[in-house]
């Protein structure tokens, strides 16, 4: 193993680089740098050669020419064992470069912000930084590439317990790790593109349609323990954002099954439904218990109501900061999970003997498409993402719902689009009261949901998730003790279960909007 004298480092995150940097430099490695890199480096006390040193040609065209040069890509992609490559470098005065640290231009951040250019899309595809670190992941016997600013760390370490060197396993690592770089890069400039108008405004058309060929790029996370039953094997994938589920930061806790994930995320995806402090209770990915509340602790108490039988080892979403009243309470249930944008330091010393309890922190990452496989393929979707407008609400009944009954409707209407169909959730304004989920037939959700309870149903709502086919639906709803329903409308027999809703006294309101979720 050769020691690394000469490191080309040019990157777009700068992330660590600093301190990587300055390890580098203690090890005595020379470094050369580009742009907006040297400067950073420069800036920071610490020694560069600019690329154009190296190459003796400048940089230019607005920086698309600065690497591209055979005194770059020569001095990595020669083999060091051969004669010919040896007596070559020599002869054209090429100086060996041993690593190169470099990630790309950020164009998958930039193309997905609204609004953006064709111009700058276009300007934001890398192409001297994919050649440099396919030439050295080529030549990784001799060259370690760097891509990733998580294994600065790593590299540092075992370069100074090694005096400068890194071992041929490591340099493989790193080869495999930089090609499914390339490879996720070019697939994400190939799946932009593929959606660009080619003629009038040359501007990014967000959402516009789904692409002919469907990449995905994803890097393993995580083994788990299992997927959902023992005898399953499953892992978790990121897309490399720091957003969402799977990038969520545990913060306590035993480590996460594949069924604590998936319910992790239908409680997540409930809690962000909603503006004001909400808390979501997930049993089996439907949600045992819903409510909003001045604050989160009051949320929780409210949720707990519902169905404190099924919360029992359940899986929490919230939208606010947990901070120590709403830990205190959630703490006196067994849970499985606790995902939230935060956890003060109070929450913190509240949760910390319940060390089993995973608390994990997320960052919202709303998701444009749902995919679900099929044998032979995949089937891909918008995310049901639908909100209502008032010129959606349609009264169909002679009778309008009040202004406590239109909140409560409102309420189990966002609730009940994430309960499994058939879909039936009775409510009260900000709580629900009783949940109806999964069953073959509608009036048997409004049965289950009616059975459930254990708070009153009297004056309650009740939220459908698609139309009812027959008036016995609303007549199991009326015998519960709701007084208004909020449901899609679109049945042949709309005409009929309108007239029951009258008769029985019922405020009915249409929406036009399914939230069938198998």
């Amino acid at each position: 193993m050769s020691k690394i004298q000469r490191a080309i480092l040019s990157v777009t995150d700068k992330t660590g680089l600093v301190k990587f940097a300055w390890a580098l430099a203690d090890l005595g490695v020379d470094l050369i740098s580009t742009g907006g890199t040297a400067k950073l480096l420069r800036d920071s006390g610490i020694a560069v050669k600019d690329i154009s040193d190296l190459t003796g040609f400048p940089e230019m065209l607005d920086g698309r020419v600065k690497t591209l040069h055979p005194k770059v890509h020569g001095g990595i992609l020669y083999r060091r064992e051969d004669a010919g490559h040896r007596a070559a470098i020599a002869e054209h005065g090429i100086q060996h470069i041993d690593m190169v640290v470099v990630n790309l231009y950020a164009f998958a951040k930039t193309a997905a912000r609204p609004g953006v250019h064709f111009e700058e899309v276009i300007e934001n595809i890398d192409i001297g930084g994919p050649s440099m670190i396919r030439s050295a992941a080529k030549n990784f016997q001799d060259v370690a590439v760097v891509t990733s600013p998580n294994d600065y760390a790593a590299i540092a370490e075992e370069m100074k317990s090694s005096g400068g060197t890194l071992s041929r396993a490591t340099k493989w690592k790193l080869a495999q790790k930089a090609f499914a770089t390339t490879a996720a890069y070019d697939s994400a400039i190939a799946t932009v593109l593929e959606r660009i108008h080619p003629e009038g405004p040359l501007t990014l058309v967000a959402g516009q349609g789904f692409p002919a060929t469907l990449r995905l790029s994803f890097q393993k996370v995580a083994d788990l323990r299992y997927g959902e039953n023992p005898h399953q094997k499953a892992a978790m994938y990121s897309d490399g954002s720091a957003t969402g589920v799977a990038n969520g930061l545990q913060i306590q806790g035993k480590e996460l099954s594949y069924n604590n994930i998936v319910d992790l995320q239908a409680a997540w995806d409930l809690a962000q439904e909603f503006e004001e402090p909400v808390c979501a209770i997930i049993k089996h990915t439907n949600p045992c218990g819903t409510a909003t509340g001045a604050t989160l602790a009051e949320a929780y108490k409210r949720a707990l109501e519902c169905d404190p039988v099924s919360a029992f080892g359940g899986v929490i979403g919230v939208n606010r900061v947990i901070d120590g009243p709403a830990a205190e309470e959630m703490a006196k249930l067994f849970l499985e999970v606790i995902a939230a944008p935060g956890f003060d330091d109070a929450a913190k010393t509240a949760f910390a003997s319940k060390k089993n309890l995973r608390l994990v922190e997320v960052k919202n990452s709303p998701q444009p498409w749902v995919l679900k496989n099929v044998s032979g393929g995949v089937l891909v979707q918008d995310s049901d993402t639908r909100q209502l407008a008032e010129a959606d609400l349609k009264v169909v009944t002679q009778r309008a719902p009040t202004p406590q009954e239109k909140r409560a409707l409102l309420f189990a209407w966002k609730v009940c689009k994430h309960v499994k169909s058939n879909a039936i959730l009775y409510a009260r304004d900000g709580q629900s009261v009783g949940v109806g989920a999964g069953q073959m037939s509608r009036v048997d959700s409004c049965k289950i949901g009616a059975m459930k309870a254990v708070l009153p149903l009297k004056g309650t709502v009740a939220a459908s998730d698609a139309f009812f086919p027959f008036p016995d639906g609303v007549e199991e709803i009326a015998k519960a003790g709701a007084t208004a329903i909020i449901q899609p409308g679109g049945s042949v027999r709309d005409p009929e279960v309108i007239a029951a809703a009258d008769r029985l006294g019922l405020a009915m309101i249409f929406t036009g909007v399914r939230h069938f979720r198998h």
